[in-house]
């Protein structure tokens, strides 16, 4: 009798393990701290049960047991599934992995808006006068936040606040300000209708954060793009360069023969006929005294560049690129190339192997040239995909050994130069080019020349003979079409013109990267006749049509 009373007094004391555990978990739980006296508890407690588990399994020879060993097994597998779960959570808030899996990438915010959040130079705040939250538009919202802590955003209703919509002039429900220090700006207004634009924003921001407003020059006279909206006009380039806080003007040479101070850029966008000769000194004069230019010279025209162009060791060729890798993958014809390939560069760096277009367009033959750094932008496959055509009047696109130049080829060029002007203002002599080859020698110099560094050099303190030093830039690409409303807009090429200009006014805080893309409408636009169809198929002729396979299969079974 006192054997089994001493066993069963073990048996109770041992339920003070579990008891005194709890006590610790409490206490520690409840004050929030973590001290002496819960630990004590804990302990106590762990030790205790044990204590009674060996003991218990002793007497009984628990752990011999085939229940007490399926028993363990499964509550060893309950706990490694625990933690495993418990590792996931872990992992999941501090390390944040999403994939998105739409054609447009509508959740994933484009290279050019996480690079410019990231370096944001002041905290920088969205605020939404709406009522209504919509869940797009925060997650717009939640993915520009996760790339900086200094982008904040807020939804106010204007009726609770009347203060704060006074302040920043809200006149309707739905309108989203940008406020960065003292400055605001009015995104757009949302609806039901319109969502949050993450073009909108990124521009928005671009030119609230960037304090510096740069002058682009779009030379005219010569059968140029249009700028405004028309038939192979450039307006959305133009548009593009104003979101990305540009002042864009014509400019005729013609009337004024040099080039305003207050260039940052100028454009020479597809001329059809020849410049003057008093026009292209003004643009070399302008080069020498460290202007920036592009130049989108189309085939079948010879704008009387030459000159100019020598100077930097680029010719223009007079054959035809031919592309036939994209007729079977995209569906363009060989006269419009599609490029993948890209050269190390500012201007191509995230491009990766994206695609861009370019309908009509002319090789490009690069020398090397003293002073002058080149980087190739833009490459064409190898031959036998592509080559340069020298007969344009073929229907029949061919490789011509004798006449034709096998790719891979240029279609544009980035070039840098050092300038050295005096303090007189009197512009230095550009550096004398080598000879150019003949036409027949281009596959020779083809080859991709030294590139230019991935950034400018920085500009070395005035030297005692009153000389500072300059960097010239050149952006040479030989098709204008790809910078035209409607292609524009398509795959990269919006991307190697906004970013060909933006690394051309020497802003290297600007970001160069691929730009938000709109999404595409995937509307279903259905006539009258197309909707009665639909609801007559789905209302009545389908369940017509299970109604009569019940029946044939109840009469076969019957």
């Amino acid at each position: 009798m006192k054997i089994v009373a001493k066993k069963k007094l073990w048996k109770y004391l041992f339920w003070l393990g579990p008891f005194l555990i709890t006590v610790g978990l409490t206490v520690g739980l409840v004050s929030e701290q973590w001290g002496l006296i819960p630990l004590v508890f804990l302990i106590a407690g762990i030790v205790i049960s044990g204590l009674g588990i060996i003991w218990q399994s002793y007497q009984s020879n628990w752990w011999n047991r085939r229940s007490t060993q399926a028993g363990t097994n499964a509550l060893v597998a309950t706990l490694a599934v625990l933690a495993i779960l418990g590792l996931i959570n872990f992992l999941g808030t501090r390390y944040h992995l999403r994939t998105d899996l739409t054609e447009a990438q509508l959740f994933t915010l484009a290279p050019q808006s996480r690079e410019l959040v990231s370096v944001l130079p002041q905290p920088v705040k969205v605020w939404v006068f709406d009522i209504n939250q919509n869940p797009q538009d925060r997650e717009l919202l939640e993915n520009y936040q996760r790339q900086s802590s200094k982008f904040k955003y807020e939804y106010i209703d204007p009726q609770a606040r009347p203060g704060l919509a006074e302040k920043f002039g809200v006149k309707d429900y739905g309108e989203v300000y940008l406020e960065s220090g003292d400055k605001r700006q009015l995104v757009q207004t949302v609806n039901e209708n319109e969502r949050l634009s993450e073009i909108r924003l990124t521009s928005r921001l671009q030119q609230l954060t960037n304090s510096t407003t740069a002058k682009v020059y779009l030379l005219q006279g010569h059968g140029e793009r249009q700028l405004s909206a028309g038939k192979g006009a450039i307006s959305q380039a133009v548009q593009g360069l104003g979101d990305k806080n540009f002042t864009t003007s014509p400019l005729n040479l013609g009337e004024t023969s040099k080039v305003p101070q207050d260039a940052t850029v100028v454009i020479v966008a597809g001329p059809k006929r020849g410049l003057f000769e008093g026009e292209v000194k003004a643009l070399q004069e302008y080069l020498n005294r460290g202007g920036n230019l592009l130049l989108m010279i189309d085939p079948n025209t010879d704008p009387k560049l030459n000159s100019l162009l020598q100077e930097w060791g680029v010719r223009l060729d007079n054959r035809l690129a031919v592309d036939i890798s994209g007729e079977s993958v995209v569906g363009l014809g060989p006269a419009a190339p599609l490029v993948t390939e890209y050269g190390k560069h500012p201007i191509t760096k995230d491009f990766g192997n994206g695609n861009s277009f370019y309908p009509i367009s002319r090789p490009l033959e690069i020398t090397s040239v003293p002073g002058v750094q080149a980087t190739p932008l833009l490459r064409t496959k190898p031959y036998p995909s592509s080559w340069a055509e020298s007969d344009l009047q073929s229907e029949k696109l061919e490789f011509n050994a004798d006449k034709d130049l096998k790719g891979p080829l240029t279609l544009g060029v980035a070039l840098t130069r050092k300038q050295t002007p005096k303090s007189t203002s009197t512009p230095q002599a550009a550096p004398t080019p080598s000879p150019l080859p003949s036409p027949t020698t281009q596959s020779k110099t083809n080859p991709t020349p030294p590139a230019s560094p991935a950034s400018p050099a920085p500009t070395p303190s005035p030297t005692p003979s009153s000389q500072t030093a300059a960097e010239s830039r050149l952006v040479v690409l030989g098709n204008s079409d790809f910078a035209t409303d409607g292609l524009f807009q398509q795959q990269l090429n919006g991307d190697v013109f906004l970013n060909s200009v933006t690394w051309l006014s020497q802003q290297d805080q600007q970001p160069l990267s691929i730009r938000p893309k709109e999404p595409k409408n995937r509307r279903i636009t259905l006539t009258t006749t197309q909707a009665n169809l639909l609801i007559l198929s789905s209302l009545l002729l389908l369940p017509l049509i299970g109604f009569a396979i019940a029946v044939i299969i109840w009469w076969k079974r019957r």
